[in-house]
Formats: C-alpha cells, structure tokens, sequence
C-alpha cells in the first residue's frame, strides 16, 4: 500500500477520535485535542492527494476511499455541531443531501464508464468547509461564556461560515448535477 493510501486511512481512522474528543466534556483540553485531531485529518487530505499526484500514485483504492474520507471527517463534524448546538440542522441537511447526490452521481456514471471528477467548485466548497470547520472548533476551545457578548458574534461568524459553505454546496452539487444530468435523466 502506497503512502497516499495510507494517509487517507489515517483520516478515516482519525474520526472516532475526533469525535470522541468533541463530544467529551469530562477529560481536560478535549476541545483542544478535537481542534489538533481534525487539523491532521484535514492535513492528511491535502497531502494525500497532492502526494498521489505527484508521484504517480493514483490507485483505483484511492479513488475510492479519498472521497469517502472527505466526507465522513466533514459530515462528522457537522453532525457533532449540530449534536452541540453550534450549527442548525437545515444546513446540514443540505450538504449530506449534495454529498449522497454526488457519490450517487459518480456510482451511476461508473456504470457508463465515466469519472466524475472533483471540479474547482467541489474543492472549494471542500476547502472552505474544512476551514469554517477549523474556525468553530476553535472557537470552542476558546469557552467563551454563554450569553456575553463575545458569544453572540462567535456565533453569527460560525453560522455565517456554516451558511457560506452551504451556498458552495449548493452551487458545486447543482455544477455536478448539470454537467451530468445526461446520465440521470428520467425522461429517456
């Protein structure tokens, strides 16, 4: 196994313990840890692609599981997010709905014999998701008290953030969805 391959199973394998981490209030720094965990992760996903590229690396496992591991350190987040509060549960409906499309999408086209690959508005909208994500984590370990004032603009960055990426969701899901509407079109 390549060293591409092996970093995206690193992140799959950092998740529960980001999560872990997130969801603990009883062990000291637990935010913190959360915040570094997930900054590996999202470092691992940089790295494993611009490695696999590089070097000639490509492997159909990769393929794969880069995707899956993209979205499982995302949607785990969001998910625990939501768990805590922080971020509504439309906003992340909205970008599991894009991401089962997309993986839908790919799944079919598969079947042509097309790859759908990752445009430029897919991987800014995954860019500027896992640095929203950054930012509310790292507001979480700043524990702000509840109600100041302080609290109130951390919160309007965090859902504006979390509502920008949506938008991107949007926009990149609806590019992913025009650009292969031929395969799925329920009229033929």
């Amino acid at each position: 196994m390549n060293l591409p391959n092996k970093l995206t199973i690193l992140r799959v394998i950092l998740v529960p313990f980001f999560v872990f981490f997130l969801l603990t209030d009883f062990i000291p720094f637990s935010k913190i840890a959360a915040l570094v965990i997930f900054i590996a992760a999202s470092v691992t996903d940089a790295l494993d692609g611009h490695i696999a590229r590089s070097q000639n690396l490509v492997t159909t496992f990769g393929k794969f599981l880069d995707p899956l591991a993209d979205k499982v350190l995302v949607l785990s987040a969001l998910i625990c997010f939501c768990k805590l509060g922080i971020v509504g549960a439309v906003p992340v409906i909205i970008i599991m709905t894009r991401e089962f499309m997309v993986s839908g999408l790919r799944l079919v086209t598969a079947n042509e014999g097309v790859v759908v690959a990752a445009g430029i508005w897919g991987k800014l909208k995954t860019a500027f998701t896992l640095v929203a994500e950054v930012v509310i984590l790292f507001t979480l370990c700043l524990n702000i008290e509840a109600g100041s004032n302080a609290a109130a603009i951390v919160n309007v960055v965090n859902q504006t953030l979390i509502w920008i990426a949506t938008a991107l969701t949007i926009i990149s899901g609806g590019i992913y969805l025009k650009g292969y509407w031929k395969y799925i079109d329920a009229s033929k």
